[in-house]
Protein backbone atom coordinates (compact mmCIF):
# COMPACT_ATOMS: atom_id res chain seq x y z
CA UNK A 1 0.00 0.00 0.00
CA UNK A 2 1.39 3.45 -1.12
CA UNK A 3 0.70 6.62 1.22
CA UNK A 4 0.15 10.37 0.24
CA UNK A 5 0.95 13.18 2.48
CA UNK A 6 -0.96 16.14 0.91
CA UNK A 7 -0.57 19.73 2.13
CA UNK A 8 2.00 20.55 4.29
CA UNK A 9 4.67 22.38 4.83
CA UNK A 10 8.32 20.37 3.47
CA UNK A 11 11.54 20.76 5.35
CA UNK A 12 14.38 19.86 3.74
CA UNK A 13 18.22 20.09 4.58
CA UNK A 14 17.74 23.27 1.96
CA UNK A 15 14.52 24.52 2.08
CA UNK A 16 10.99 25.13 2.94
CA UNK A 17 8.02 24.78 0.57
CA UNK A 18 4.07 23.66 0.55
CA UNK A 19 3.93 20.30 -1.55
CA UNK A 20 2.97 16.63 -1.62
CA UNK A 21 4.83 13.67 -0.73
CA UNK A 22 4.08 10.37 -2.22
CA UNK A 23 5.61 6.95 -0.83
CA UNK A 24 5.45 3.36 -2.28
CA UNK A 25 7.38 0.15 -1.08
CA UNK A 26 9.44 1.74 1.49
CA UNK A 27 10.78 4.88 -0.72
CA UNK A 28 9.69 8.66 -1.38
CA UNK A 29 8.43 8.11 -5.56
CA UNK A 30 6.81 11.76 -6.19
CA UNK A 31 6.95 14.86 -4.63
CA UNK A 32 4.78 17.73 -6.44
CA UNK A 33 1.52 19.63 -5.89
CA UNK A 34 -1.57 18.44 -6.06
CA UNK A 35 -0.69 14.81 -6.42
CA UNK A 36 -4.11 12.55 -7.14
CA UNK A 37 -4.71 9.70 -4.63
CA UNK A 38 -4.05 6.54 -6.06
CA UNK A 39 -6.09 3.58 -5.57
CA UNK A 40 -5.53 1.33 -2.74
CA UNK A 41 -3.81 4.49 -1.00
CA UNK A 42 -3.37 6.05 3.00
CA UNK A 43 -4.32 9.33 2.95
CA UNK A 44 -3.06 11.92 5.39
CA UNK A 45 -3.81 15.64 5.46
CA UNK A 46 -0.99 17.60 7.02
CA UNK A 47 -2.85 21.52 6.34
CA UNK A 48 -0.55 23.67 8.16
CA UNK A 49 2.24 20.77 9.36
CA UNK A 50 5.79 20.81 9.02
CA UNK A 51 7.12 17.27 7.47
CA UNK A 52 10.66 16.59 8.64
CA UNK A 53 13.05 13.63 7.49
CA UNK A 54 13.02 11.00 10.23
CA UNK A 55 15.69 11.69 12.75
CA UNK A 56 19.09 9.64 13.03
CA UNK A 57 20.86 9.58 16.36
CA UNK A 58 24.59 8.98 16.15
CA UNK A 59 25.12 8.31 19.86
CA UNK A 60 22.98 5.76 21.73
CA UNK A 61 24.41 2.58 24.03
CA UNK A 62 20.97 -0.01 24.39
CA UNK A 63 21.86 -3.26 26.02
CA UNK A 64 24.92 -1.80 27.31
CA UNK A 65 26.47 -4.18 29.93
CA UNK A 66 28.09 -2.54 32.94
CA UNK A 67 29.00 -3.55 36.66
CA UNK A 68 25.40 -2.49 37.78
CA UNK A 69 23.55 -5.07 34.69
CA UNK A 70 22.65 -4.21 31.43
CA UNK A 71 21.37 -0.34 30.93
CA UNK A 72 17.79 -0.30 31.38
CA UNK A 73 16.57 -0.02 27.84
CA UNK A 74 17.39 -3.14 25.45
CA UNK A 75 17.07 -2.25 21.58
CA UNK A 76 13.54 -3.09 21.08
CA UNK A 77 12.34 -0.76 24.59
CA UNK A 78 14.68 2.33 23.65
CA UNK A 79 13.72 2.11 19.60
CA UNK A 80 10.24 2.23 21.00
CA UNK A 81 11.49 5.69 23.13
CA UNK A 82 12.99 6.65 19.25
CA UNK A 83 10.03 6.30 17.67
CA UNK A 84 8.09 8.32 19.86
CA UNK A 85 10.51 10.94 19.38
CA UNK A 86 10.77 10.88 15.81
CA UNK A 87 13.71 9.36 15.45
CA UNK A 88 13.87 6.45 13.07
CA UNK A 89 17.61 5.80 12.61
CA UNK A 90 20.00 4.76 15.24
CA UNK A 91 23.44 4.09 15.30
CA UNK A 92 24.74 1.95 18.52
CA UNK A 93 27.91 0.47 19.50
CA UNK A 94 29.86 -2.35 19.53
CA UNK A 95 31.99 -2.92 22.40
CA UNK A 96 34.46 -6.31 22.44
CA UNK A 97 35.68 -8.11 25.55
CA UNK A 98 38.82 -8.49 26.14
CA UNK A 99 40.49 -10.86 23.27
CA UNK A 100 37.18 -10.82 21.07
CA UNK A 101 38.16 -9.86 17.68
CA UNK A 102 35.75 -7.10 16.43
CA UNK A 103 34.13 -9.45 13.84
CA UNK A 104 33.22 -11.62 16.16
CA UNK A 105 31.70 -8.88 18.69
CA UNK A 106 29.87 -7.33 15.61
CA UNK A 107 28.48 -10.67 14.66
CA UNK A 108 27.18 -10.73 18.32
CA UNK A 109 25.18 -6.63 18.66
CA UNK A 110 23.59 -7.65 15.45
CA UNK A 111 22.09 -10.71 16.87
CA UNK A 112 21.05 -8.31 19.92
CA UNK A 113 20.01 -5.72 17.99
CA UNK A 114 17.47 -7.79 15.87
CA UNK A 115 14.37 -6.69 18.09
CA UNK A 116 15.26 -3.07 17.17
CA UNK A 117 12.26 -0.95 15.90
CA UNK A 118 14.04 1.54 14.14
CA UNK A 119 16.98 1.20 11.24
CA UNK A 120 20.07 0.91 12.91
CA UNK A 121 24.08 0.61 12.22
CA UNK A 122 27.32 0.35 14.99
CA UNK A 123 30.53 1.94 15.53
CA UNK A 124 32.59 -0.34 16.65
CA UNK A 125 35.35 -0.02 19.34
CA UNK A 126 38.99 -1.05 19.50
CA UNK A 127 40.11 -1.50 22.94
CA UNK A 128 43.10 -2.53 22.30
CA UNK A 129 46.02 -2.12 19.37
CA UNK A 130 47.56 -5.40 17.85
CA UNK A 131 49.09 -6.14 14.59
CA UNK A 132 45.94 -7.71 13.47
CA UNK A 133 43.85 -5.23 14.22
CA UNK A 134 43.91 -3.64 10.48
CA UNK A 135 42.25 -6.67 9.11
CA UNK A 136 39.71 -6.82 11.90
CA UNK A 137 38.85 -2.95 11.19
CA UNK A 138 38.87 -3.79 7.46
CA UNK A 139 36.79 -7.25 7.98
CA UNK A 140 34.07 -4.41 9.66
CA UNK A 141 34.08 -2.37 6.56
CA UNK A 142 33.25 -5.08 4.68
CA UNK A 143 30.47 -6.09 6.69
CA UNK A 144 29.21 -2.02 6.39
CA UNK A 145 30.72 -0.40 8.97
CA UNK A 146 32.80 2.49 8.54
CA UNK A 147 32.99 4.48 11.66
CA UNK A 148 35.28 3.03 14.92
CA UNK A 149 34.97 4.35 18.40
CA UNK A 150 37.57 4.58 20.91
CA UNK A 151 38.39 5.98 24.16
CA UNK A 152 40.93 8.09 25.69
CA UNK A 153 38.84 7.09 29.94
CA UNK A 154 38.02 3.87 31.27
CA UNK A 155 41.23 2.93 30.35
CA UNK A 156 41.34 -0.25 32.78
CA UNK A 157 38.43 -1.48 30.76
CA UNK A 158 38.16 -0.37 27.43
CA UNK A 159 40.67 3.08 27.47
CA UNK A 160 43.43 3.72 25.28
CA UNK A 161 46.71 5.12 26.01
CA UNK A 162 48.15 7.40 23.74
CA UNK A 163 50.73 4.70 22.01
CA UNK A 164 47.94 2.58 21.35
CA UNK A 165 45.47 5.17 20.53
CA UNK A 166 48.19 6.65 17.37
CA UNK A 167 48.33 3.06 15.80
CA UNK A 168 44.82 2.84 15.71
CA UNK A 169 44.34 6.12 14.13
CA UNK A 170 47.20 5.47 11.90
CA UNK A 171 45.44 1.85 10.30
CA UNK A 172 42.03 3.90 10.24
CA UNK A 173 43.89 6.54 7.89
CA UNK A 174 45.00 4.40 5.87
CA UNK A 175 41.69 2.31 5.11
CA UNK A 176 40.05 5.52 4.74
CA UNK A 177 37.40 5.03 7.47
CA UNK A 178 36.33 7.23 10.05
CA UNK A 179 37.22 7.86 13.88
CA UNK A 180 34.79 8.84 16.73
CA UNK A 181 36.58 9.61 20.16
CA UNK A 182 34.85 10.14 24.06
CA UNK A 183 37.62 12.60 25.04
CA UNK A 184 38.66 12.62 28.22
CA UNK A 185 42.41 12.49 30.18
CA UNK A 186 41.32 9.33 31.80
CA UNK A 187 44.12 9.05 34.38
CA UNK A 188 43.47 12.62 35.52
CA UNK A 189 40.23 11.65 36.22
CA UNK A 190 40.93 8.81 37.76
CA UNK A 191 43.67 10.26 40.15
CA UNK A 192 40.91 12.76 40.98
CA UNK A 193 38.07 10.31 41.48
CA UNK A 194 40.04 8.40 44.20
CA UNK A 195 41.84 11.50 45.67
CA UNK A 196 37.70 13.09 46.30
CA UNK A 197 36.82 9.06 47.85
CA UNK A 198 39.79 9.15 49.84
CA UNK A 199 39.02 12.67 51.69
CA UNK A 200 35.25 11.39 52.04
CA UNK A 201 33.81 13.46 49.44
CA UNK A 202 31.56 10.83 48.22
CA UNK A 203 28.42 12.75 46.51
CA UNK A 204 27.37 13.17 42.95
CA UNK A 205 28.80 16.32 42.62
CA UNK A 206 31.94 14.81 42.67
CA UNK A 207 31.40 13.10 39.98
CA UNK A 208 31.32 16.07 38.09
CA UNK A 209 34.39 17.58 40.04
CA UNK A 210 36.64 14.85 39.31
CA UNK A 211 35.81 15.39 35.58
CA UNK A 212 36.88 19.06 35.12
CA UNK A 213 36.47 20.67 31.93
CA UNK A 214 39.93 20.50 30.85
CA UNK A 215 40.05 16.87 31.48
CA UNK A 216 37.49 17.16 28.26
CA UNK A 217 39.39 19.96 26.09
CA UNK A 218 42.72 19.06 26.40
CA UNK A 219 42.22 15.83 25.06
CA UNK A 220 40.78 17.16 22.34
CA UNK A 221 43.68 19.23 21.96
CA UNK A 222 45.76 16.00 22.13
CA UNK A 223 43.42 13.80 19.70
CA UNK A 224 43.76 16.68 16.86
CA UNK A 225 47.38 16.70 17.28
CA UNK A 226 47.11 13.41 16.60
CA UNK A 227 44.58 13.41 14.02
CA UNK A 228 47.00 16.23 12.10
CA UNK A 229 50.19 13.65 12.08
CA UNK A 230 48.31 10.51 11.00
CA UNK A 231 45.80 12.58 8.60
CA UNK A 232 42.89 10.05 10.58
CA UNK A 233 39.35 12.02 10.09
CA UNK A 234 38.14 12.27 13.63
CA UNK A 235 34.38 12.96 14.89
CA UNK A 236 34.29 14.03 18.71
CA UNK A 237 31.46 12.80 20.39
CA UNK A 238 29.27 14.11 23.62
CA UNK A 239 31.66 17.63 23.52
CA UNK A 240 30.21 19.77 26.73
CA UNK A 241 32.80 22.71 27.24
CA UNK A 242 32.90 25.76 25.06
CA UNK A 243 36.40 25.43 24.96
CA UNK A 244 36.28 22.14 23.40
CA UNK A 245 34.63 23.46 20.51
CA UNK A 246 37.05 26.61 20.05
CA UNK A 247 39.65 23.95 19.88
CA UNK A 248 37.48 22.25 17.25
CA UNK A 249 36.53 25.22 15.25
CA UNK A 250 40.21 26.72 14.74
CA UNK A 251 41.04 22.88 13.71
CA UNK A 252 38.27 22.90 10.96
CA UNK A 253 39.87 26.52 9.98
CA UNK A 254 43.14 24.61 9.12
CA UNK A 255 41.20 22.27 6.71
CA UNK A 256 41.77 19.13 9.26
CA UNK A 257 38.56 16.74 8.82
CA UNK A 258 37.11 17.03 12.08
CA UNK A 259 33.85 16.65 13.07
CA UNK A 260 31.56 17.14 15.94
CA UNK A 261 28.48 16.05 18.05
CA UNK A 262 26.96 17.35 21.36
CA UNK A 263 24.16 16.10 23.29
CA UNK A 264 20.85 18.26 24.35
CA UNK A 265 21.90 17.29 27.87
CA UNK A 266 24.90 19.71 27.42
CA UNK A 267 22.30 22.30 26.12
CA UNK A 268 19.88 22.12 28.30
CA UNK A 269 21.50 21.25 31.90
CA UNK A 270 24.64 22.31 34.18
CA UNK A 271 26.05 21.35 37.25
CA UNK A 272 23.65 23.00 39.94
CA UNK A 273 22.14 19.73 39.45
CA UNK A 274 24.44 17.97 40.91
CA UNK A 275 24.24 20.38 44.30
CA UNK A 276 21.41 18.96 47.05
CA UNK A 277 20.31 15.61 48.00
CA UNK A 278 21.70 12.07 46.68
CA UNK A 279 17.72 11.14 45.37
CA UNK A 280 17.46 14.13 43.32
CA UNK A 281 20.73 14.92 41.72
CA UNK A 282 22.36 11.48 41.02
CA UNK A 283 20.22 10.86 37.43
CA UNK A 284 22.59 13.86 36.35
CA UNK A 285 25.79 11.46 37.07
CA UNK A 286 26.53 11.07 33.41
CA UNK A 287 29.78 11.51 31.34
CA UNK A 288 30.96 14.21 30.41
CA UNK A 289 29.11 15.48 33.21
CA UNK A 290 27.16 19.03 33.15
CA UNK A 291 28.81 22.10 32.78
CA UNK A 292 28.49 25.85 33.13
CA UNK A 293 25.53 27.93 31.65
CA UNK A 294 27.69 29.90 29.51
CA UNK A 295 29.03 26.47 28.30
CA UNK A 296 25.30 25.86 27.08
CA UNK A 297 25.07 28.81 25.36
CA UNK A 298 28.73 28.42 23.71
CA UNK A 299 27.07 25.29 22.44
CA UNK A 300 24.49 26.79 21.24
CA UNK A 301 26.40 28.85 19.44
CA UNK A 302 28.75 26.47 18.01
CA UNK A 303 25.69 24.03 16.51
CA UNK A 304 24.57 28.17 14.54
CA UNK A 305 28.07 28.58 13.52
CA UNK A 306 28.16 25.15 11.98
CA UNK A 307 31.09 24.20 14.07
CA UNK A 308 29.22 21.23 16.22
CA UNK A 309 27.10 19.29 13.17
CA UNK A 310 24.95 16.72 15.04
CA UNK A 311 23.21 16.21 18.49
CA UNK A 312 23.25 12.63 19.39
CA UNK A 313 22.13 11.61 22.93
CA UNK A 314 24.28 9.31 24.13
CA UNK A 315 21.25 7.58 25.50
CA UNK A 316 22.30 4.96 27.94
CA UNK A 317 19.98 5.12 31.26
CA UNK A 318 19.94 3.77 34.64
CA UNK A 319 16.71 3.22 37.42
CA UNK A 320 16.77 5.09 39.94
CA UNK A 321 18.23 1.09 42.11
CA UNK A 322 20.59 0.63 39.74
CA UNK A 323 22.51 4.34 40.76
CA UNK A 324 21.58 3.38 44.11
CA UNK A 325 24.82 1.46 44.03
CA UNK A 326 26.81 4.66 44.48
CA UNK A 327 24.69 6.15 47.42
CA UNK A 328 27.96 6.16 49.22
CA UNK A 329 30.54 6.30 46.47
CA UNK A 330 30.28 8.48 43.67
CA UNK A 331 32.23 6.30 41.64
CA UNK A 332 29.91 3.06 41.78
CA UNK A 333 27.15 5.56 40.31
CA UNK A 334 26.49 4.08 36.56
CA UNK A 335 27.24 6.77 34.11
CA UNK A 336 24.53 7.50 31.95
CA UNK A 337 21.39 9.00 31.27
CA UNK A 338 18.35 8.80 28.77
CA UNK A 339 16.70 11.24 26.07
CA UNK A 340 16.59 9.68 22.84
CA UNK A 341 12.44 10.17 22.95
CA UNK A 342 13.31 13.73 23.50
CA UNK A 343 15.90 14.92 21.30
CA UNK A 344 14.26 16.24 18.54
CA UNK A 345 11.35 18.16 20.86
CA UNK A 346 14.15 19.87 23.21
CA UNK A 347 16.10 21.12 19.90
CA UNK A 348 12.72 22.39 18.11
CA UNK A 349 11.45 24.25 21.83
CA UNK A 350 14.83 26.03 22.94
CA UNK A 351 16.65 25.44 19.36
CA UNK A 352 13.90 26.92 16.51
CA UNK A 353 11.60 28.78 18.92
CA UNK A 354 14.37 30.91 20.65
CA UNK A 355 16.26 31.37 17.21
CA UNK A 356 19.12 29.88 17.67
CA UNK A 357 19.11 27.65 15.11
CA UNK A 358 16.75 27.77 11.81
CA UNK A 359 14.34 24.79 10.87
CA UNK A 360 16.63 23.80 8.08
CA UNK A 361 19.70 24.05 10.70
CA UNK A 362 17.01 21.76 12.69
CA UNK A 363 16.83 18.97 9.86
CA UNK A 364 20.38 18.93 9.41
CA UNK A 365 21.55 18.94 12.85
CA UNK A 366 18.89 16.20 13.86
CA UNK A 367 19.01 14.22 10.24
CA UNK A 368 21.08 14.96 7.21
CA UNK A 369 24.46 15.92 8.64
CA UNK A 370 24.81 12.11 10.40
CA UNK A 371 23.75 10.92 7.40
CA UNK A 372 26.27 12.41 5.67
CA UNK A 373 28.92 11.77 7.95
CA UNK A 374 28.36 8.39 8.62
CA UNK A 375 27.84 6.66 4.81
CA UNK A 376 23.75 7.00 4.80
CA UNK A 377 23.34 9.66 2.72
CA UNK A 378 20.63 9.95 0.46
CA UNK A 379 19.37 7.18 1.61
CA UNK A 380 18.57 8.63 5.49
CA UNK A 381 18.34 12.58 6.25
CA UNK A 382 16.41 13.79 3.45
CA UNK A 383 13.15 14.43 1.75
CA UNK A 384 13.49 13.46 -1.52
CA UNK A 385 12.77 11.46 -4.35
CA UNK A 386 14.50 7.87 -3.85
CA UNK A 387 15.14 8.47 -0.45
CA UNK A 388 14.08 5.83 1.98
CA UNK A 389 10.61 7.04 3.14
CA UNK A 390 11.41 7.69 6.95
CA UNK A 391 8.80 10.94 7.49
CA UNK A 392 7.61 13.13 10.38
CA UNK A 393 4.37 15.04 10.24
CA UNK A 394 5.50 17.97 13.17
CA UNK A 395 2.48 19.04 15.85
CA UNK A 396 3.48 22.25 17.71
CA UNK A 397 1.51 20.94 20.69
CA UNK A 398 2.95 21.75 24.00
CA UNK A 399 3.35 19.36 26.41
CA UNK A 400 5.88 18.57 29.74
CA UNK A 401 8.40 15.72 29.93
CA UNK A 402 7.92 13.38 32.95
CA UNK A 403 9.08 9.89 34.04
CA UNK A 404 5.45 8.88 34.15
CA UNK A 405 4.48 9.46 30.65
CA UNK A 406 8.17 8.75 28.87
CA UNK A 407 8.27 5.70 26.93
CA UNK A 408 12.19 4.94 27.83
CA UNK A 409 12.16 1.95 29.97
CA UNK A 410 13.03 4.07 33.37
CA UNK A 411 11.97 5.67 36.33
CA UNK A 412 14.62 8.56 35.95
CA UNK A 413 14.12 11.59 33.57
CA UNK A 414 16.90 13.96 33.73
CA UNK A 415 14.43 16.53 31.41
CA UNK A 416 11.74 15.91 34.29
CA UNK A 417 9.55 19.25 34.04
CA UNK A 418 10.55 20.68 30.90
CA UNK A 419 8.16 22.10 28.99
CA UNK A 420 8.04 21.31 24.82
CA UNK A 421 6.27 23.21 22.60
CA UNK A 422 6.68 20.20 19.73
CA UNK A 423 6.49 16.58 19.03
CA UNK A 424 6.00 14.61 16.43
CA UNK A 425 1.96 13.45 15.31
CA UNK A 426 2.61 11.19 12.78
CA UNK A 427 5.80 9.14 12.08
CA UNK A 428 6.39 7.14 8.87
CA UNK A 429 9.12 4.23 8.85
CA UNK A 430 9.52 2.49 5.37
CA UNK A 431 7.06 3.97 3.68
CA UNK A 432 4.69 2.69 6.85
CA UNK A 433 2.58 4.46 9.52
CA UNK A 434 4.26 3.40 12.50
CA UNK A 435 3.06 6.10 15.30
CA UNK A 436 -0.07 8.05 14.93
CA UNK A 437 -1.76 10.35 17.82
CA UNK A 438 0.88 9.22 20.52
CA UNK A 439 -0.01 5.64 19.57
CA UNK A 440 2.22 2.93 18.16
CA UNK A 441 1.41 0.80 15.66
CA UNK A 442 0.85 -3.13 16.83
CA UNK A 443 1.86 -4.01 13.05
CA UNK A 444 5.28 -2.58 13.58
CA UNK A 445 7.83 -4.88 11.87
CA UNK A 446 12.02 -4.65 13.31
CA UNK A 447 14.45 -2.55 11.36
CA UNK A 448 17.11 -3.16 9.69
CA UNK A 449 20.85 -3.07 9.67
CA UNK A 450 22.28 -0.14 7.73
CA UNK A 451 24.95 -1.41 5.75
CA UNK A 452 27.45 1.95 4.47
CA UNK A 453 30.30 2.05 2.52
CA UNK A 454 33.80 4.03 2.50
Amino acid sequence: MSVLIKNGKIVSSEKIFSGDILVSEGKIVKIANNIAIPDNCEFIDAEGQYIFPGGIDPHVHMHLPTFAGYSSDNFYTGSKAALYGGTTTLIDFVTPRKGQSLPDALAERKKEAENCLTDYTFHVSPISWHKGLKDEIKECVNQGVTSFKVYTAYKKSIGLDDNELFKVMQDIAEIGALLTVHAELGDDIEDLRNRFFEEGKISPKYHALSRPPETEYKAVKKIIEFAKKTNCKVYFVHISTGKSAEIIQNAQIRDLQIFAETCPQYLMINDEKLIGKFYNTVKFVFSPPPRKEQDNEKLWNALFENVILTVGTDHCPFTFEQKLLGKNDFRKIPNGAGGVEHRMSLLYTYGVFQNKISLNDFVKITSTNAAKIFGLYPQKGEIAVGSDADLIIWNEKNDVISAKTNHQNCDLNIYEGIKISGKPEIVIKAGKIVLSENKLSQKISSGRYLSRTL
